[in-house]
């Protein structure tokens, strides 16, 4: 960077926990006992390091660790015994268990339990470890410091001896070189280097590691670039190149020039103070290749913008002004059929920072009759909604204050309806948002509040009954209530017939404009059956007239619009093609049997009062039109109103421009706006909240691409979370920003009301400077601990003029994992 900029990734860590404490470790499966290990967590807070007499050093790395618990008691005899062993009883257990929860993602979790000596020591430990972990920043840390993190490891590995193998530092580097190459750099720097040697943790200084790096795997790369600025005359950059350099190859040209002024001589100084190790060079203000090496592994030269990663944007705008990190049907660890539920989930994915969570309620059928949450009639197995309910409420606001939605799909009768509106009210208290702001009536015009204004709150997006029946209905049932009735007043278990008229189908048909193949959308899933097997059939005979159910107009199941094969909205264009086979071509006899017997049953619109109460700023509707929705008609039924029908318009127009009115779309069904009506839905987004799910067709949970969403605003754009495919990688990297808080503030054009953005334009975006981008892969370093065949793909998302996918890539490098040198010519993408 022009100015010097110090990069704060470190969390704050107590002095204790680096200098450690003793536990008793054990693992239920497979089972494992280790008492009296020494835990302890080093300075940087990368890893929590165990160790035990007569045992090898292991290490956990922070980053991986998802979440730390209070511990129950182990149930497993075979435990129990070995602790009472050591004189400790299960009374002596209780309060004194930590639960470390860590995995690579979201679904396959590791549970490592460590007992303290006392449950002071364990609180003081669950606290200390807490504060330590989710640390987002640590992610992007430079080369240097990730050098310094592998060095790390390598010292905590230490084996019975409390000693550093070679056989370790030989695996490090072993997917690049041979052990004959190793051993002799080992020698070279005086260190013991025999197969079955092992050095003293005191004489393998960091210093020595680097040192050891450059002679396994040097940076020629770095060393070619060096040379080719200093002309290959010296050993040694002057300043004048060094400027000549920062100017004309690290700086964005783009740049403010006061805020971000050219670099001169004095900052070219600065940065050989810093990183020149040589101290006669460094008097004569010149930099050797290891300092430049130096200077382009440091937080300097990160390709991302590290001020962005915490929180900086501003948070007091509306909510639809934003976009939202979203989960679509969250409870599921795999297949959207057959496959299994977990509590565990939501835990998971709300503290990746995700802010809006799906939760598809049914009525339970056992003694109790709890609701339960499950895919309906998709033969997965359930969880307890209780039970969900408690995991959010213990993990909303773990990794962000910001608000949380939970987007109700509810199947429940009232009666279940109830238990789940005082689960709600009871779990939750006061993080439930159960009445609107006073500054932000539900009214139509009014403004959404901001993410702001609802830290630390709990949205419930539920159907909501019409005012004057929510109203009647709820009197009467907290006369109910009073009265201390066991029975359900009648009035409130009796359907509204006109909650369809609250919905809008009994509304003038207003959305003649939108094409005849974009009539099925739905509100959320919210639908009519057609049945599944019937759209396999049709996908495998072409013959749609003999399969589909009569269903109304106004509704349509989510599985049947998605598995048609012969849906003009279909997104396969956009979708990543490795995750968009087929459902018919990678399913077999019996899963497709499974998809066949499949009928979606649509949520519910007989709400209890007390349920629909809760719901404020996130009120789903049938979605008719872009017209309904501003509030406006097409002029020949506008003339119409006016002369026939006065009163009706004004109760028609009333109906328009209800900020916390939002509606949800399939991926199809939304694509196939974004191509008719593309304007239309930007200026939407710009006022009220949108969601995106994936199609039905998606078994295998595999998810769309979402950056031509985004490329809409969207806020709502929900993807499976379990799979961690390319859609999710790039998810996951739009909501690193921003401290990773779930929320991002959607650039200007996508906000204010006075801007047209088309995202499928080919001209310049008002207002945003055009540039080429050029990337130029030379090398990469440990890549994998396997001696494999590496290439760099290179692409880019964004609006389709500048999204290029599959077109640059490097040429491969066989049998290299740990440093291959590419040296391709430079990929440009071109403004």
């Amino acid at each position: 960077m022009t100015k010097s900029y110090i990069f704060n990734w470190q969390k704050h860590l107590p002095e204790f926990m680096q200098e450690g404490a003793s536990f008793d470790r054990f693992d239920e499966d497979p089972y494992v006992f280790e008492p009296n290990c020494q835990m302890t967590v080093d300075e940087f807070g990368f890893f929590i390091c165990w160790k035990s007499e007569g045992k090898e050093g292991q290490v956990l790395e922070c980053s991986l660790i998802n979440s730390i618990r209070v511990g129950g008691v182990p149930r497993e005899p075979k435990i129990l015994a070995s602790f009472e062993a050591l004189g400790k009883t299960e009374s002596d257990l209780e309060g004194c268990i930590i639960c470390i929860c860590s995995g690579t993602d979201l679904v396959n979790l590791n549970f490592v339990f460590m007992v303290a000596e006392s449950p002071d020591t364990a609180r003081k430990w669950i606290e200390g470890l807490r504060s330590v972990i989710h640390n987002f920043k640590a992610n992007n840390v430079c080369p240097m410091t990730c050098l310094k993190k592998h060095w790390m490891r390598m010292c905590f590995l230490t084996n019975v001896n409390g000693k550093i193998p070679v056989r370790g530092i030989t695996r490090t580097f072993a997917s690049g070189k041979t052990e004959k190459g190793i051993f002799q750099a080992l020698k070279d720097l005086g260190l013991p280097s025999g197969k079955n040697d092992e050095i003293e943790p005191s004489d393998f200084t960091f210093d020595i590691f680097y040192a050891l790096t450059q002679k396994i795997c040097p940076r020629t790369d770095i060393e070619e670039l060096f040379k080719k600025i200093n002309g290959k005359e010296t050993d040694y950059l002057t300043v004048d190149q060094l400027v000549s350099f920062l100017n004309e190859n690290q700086r964005d040209p783009r740049l403010n020039e006061i805020l971000f002024p050219f670099y001169d001589p004095k900052r070219a100084m600065q940065i050989v103070e810093k990183y020149e190790r040589d101290d006669e060079l460094k008097k004569k203000g010149q930099m050797s290749s290891d300092g430049f090496c130096r200077y382009l592994m440091s937080d300097e030269n990160a390709p991302v913008f590290l001020d962005r990663l915490q929180l900086y944007q501003e948070m007091d705008q509306p909510l639809a002004h934003y976009f939202i990190s979203s989960s679509h049907n969250t409870y599921l660890t795999g297949r959207q059929f057959g496959g299994k539920s977990s509590v565990e989930m939501y835990r998971q994915v709300l503290l990746s920072g995700c802010r809006c969570v799906e939760l598809d309620c049914w009525d339970g059928k056992g003694e109790d009759q709890e609701p339960i949450i499950t895919h309906g009639k998709a033969m997965c197995t359930d969880i307890l909604f209780k039970d969900v309910i408690q995991a959010i409420k213990e993990t909303a606001f773990v990794t962000s204050d910001y608000p949380v939605i939970l987007s109700f799909e509810n199947h429940c009768s009232k009666p279940q309806q109830y238990k789940m509106a005082k689960y709600c009210d009871d779990t939750f208290g006061e993080f439930l948002l159960k009445q609107p702001l006073e500054n932000y009536p539900i009214e139509s015009g009014r403004p959404l509040p901001s993410p702001g204004e609802l830290k630390r709150k709990i949205l419930i997006k539920n159907k909501r009954l019409k005012p004057e029946v929510e109203q009647k209905q709820l009197e009467a049932f907290k006369k109910h209530m009073e009265a201390g009735e066991t029975n359900t007043p009648a009035i409130i278990m009796g359907e509204e017939i006109e909650e369809e008229t609250e919905n809008g189908e009994k509304e003038v048909e207003l959305n003649a404009e939108a094409p005849s193949s974009l009539s099925e959308v739905t509100t959320e899933k919210e639908a009519n059956s057609v049945s599944q097997s019937n759209a396999v059939s049709s996908k495998k005979e072409n013959n749609l007239s003999n399969s589909t159910k009569k269903v109304p107009d106004d509704e349509v199941t989510e599985m049947s619009e998605a598995t048609e094969a012969t849906d003009a909205t279909d997104i396969s264009e956009a979708s990543d093609q490795d995750n968009n086979k087929k459902v018919a071509e990678e399913a077999e006899d019996s899963e497709e049997a499974l998809i066949a017997q499949y009928t979606y049953v649509g949520a519910t619109t007989n709400i209890h009062p007390w349920l629909s109460a809760m719901v404020n700023y996130a009120q789903p509707v049938k979605f008719q039109s872009f017209d309904v929705a501003e509030g406006e008609l097409p002029l020949p039924l506008l003339v119409f109103l006016l002369q026939s029908c006065f009163l009706y318009f004004q109760i028609w127009i009333n109906k328009g421009n209800i900020h916390h009115n939002m509606s949800s779309f399939n991926e199809s069904v939304g694509l196939g706006y974004l191509k008719t009506n593309a304007i239309e839905f930007v200026n939407y987004n710009k006022r009220q909240m949108s969601r995106i799910y994936p199609k039905g067709g998606r078994v295998d949970s595999s998810n769309y691409m979402p950056q031509i969403f985004w490329n809409a605003g969207c806020q709502m754009v929900s993807l499976n979370f379990q799979t961690p495919d390319l859609a999710m990688q790039l998810n996951q990297g739009k909501y690193e920003y921003n401290g990773s808080c779930g929320y991002l503030l959607k650039p200007d054009f996508m906000r204010r009301s006075d801007r047209m953005f088309d995202p499928f334009s080919e001209t310049p975006v008002d207002g945003v400077i055009a540039a080429t981008c050029s990337v130029q892969v030379f090398s990469g370093q440990f890549l994998s601990d396997k001696k494999i065949g590496t290439y760099v793909e290179v692409d880019m998302y964004g609006l389709p003029t500048d999204t290029i996918r599959k077109e640059f890539r490097t040429r491969m490098v066989m049998n290299n994992g740990l440093n291959p040198l590419y040296n391709e010519e430079p990929f440009v993408f071109r403004k």
